[in-house]
């Protein structure tokens, strides 16, 4: 049996609750839990797709999963092994193969530095402690390759963040997250906060990019509609649990859970 690329065993997540003087007594901080025990298991080559409301539990899940939020219970494994017993090579390289895209771009982007400059330094901090880092040229000729990857000109590396629109600025964190050539994007909500037209070409290049590159994708979504662009398999989230999951085609053509029906119903199908 082929090794999944990730797996989460059990994970879970609690926030304690309560604070001042009552805290202090007993019973006056209260565990409340954002992430009921899940297990999620990413395949090479897979798209899987996430989706439920806000505060369904679905960024905490894809947080722990990026290793971005410590799990309060359970394991997270990178190709077999818990990421908590990496060594410092295998870490390494697990930060290179495994990237997060966020949901708000431009935010992500430091507002002083150019966009060529921005990738200069991730790519900086990918290849530390390397032969490539005192590379200058390699790191030129790489930032230069994934920017044709993503559709972004010289134009557009020599502007900043906010001299980009929402669907720019997108295609330049897609840029950043391939740098390192990854294994896995996890992309929260990544196309959310653009318009109809822009959504079509970033799930387009999406695509593209995971036809091209082998990528295998963990998506979060509100919209099954744009899940179903993109992804093989879905999981719908509810209250910090998955209550439903399966082949996307299935699931939305025969949705079993209530929930799943409104979130279907919340959002015209493309």
């Amino acid at each position: 049996m082929t090794q999944p690329l990730l797996e989460l065993r059990g994970v879970a997540k609690l926030y304690s609750q309560g604070s001042g003087l009552r805290a202090l007594w007993p019973g006056g901080r209260q565990q409340q839990m954002a992430l009921a025990p899940t297990d999620l298991v990413i395949p090479d080559g897979a798209a899987i797709g996430l989706v439920g409301e806000s505060g369904s539990g679905k960024t905490t899940l894809s947080r722990i999963a990026a290793g971005l939020s410590r799990p309060s219970r359970g394991e997270v494994d990178w190709q077999g092994t818990p990421i908590e017993a990496l060594d410092p090579e295998a870490r390494a390289a697990w930060r290179r193969e495994l990237q997060y895209v966020f949901q708000n771009a431009t935010a992500a982007l430091n507002p002083r530095h150019r966009v060529r400059r921005i990738l200069h330094i991730t790519l900086a901090g990918l290849w530390r402690g390397s032969e490539k880092q005192r590379d200058q040229a390699g790191r030129h000729e790489r930032i230069n390759e994934v920017a044709a990857q993503v559709g972004l000109g010289r134009v557009l590396l020599d502007r900043y963040p906010h001299q980009l629109s929402g669907g720019q600025a997108q295609r330049v964190a897609i840029a950043r997250a391939l740098l390192g050539a990854p294994k896995l994007l996890i992309l929260d909500e990544p196309v959310s906060a653009l318009d109809l037209s822009l959504q079509a070409q970033i799930l387009n290049l999406l695509v593209e990019l995971r036809r091209d590159l082998g990528l295998t994708y963990l998506f979060i979504s509100h919209d099954l509609a744009v899940v179903e662009r993109l992804c093989d398999e879905v999981h719908v989230m509810h209250d910090g649990r998955i209550i439903e999951q399966g082949a996307t085609a299935e699931v939305l053509s025969n949705p079993r859970k209530s929930y799943t029906r409104r979130l279907l119903a919340a959002v015209p199908r493309r």
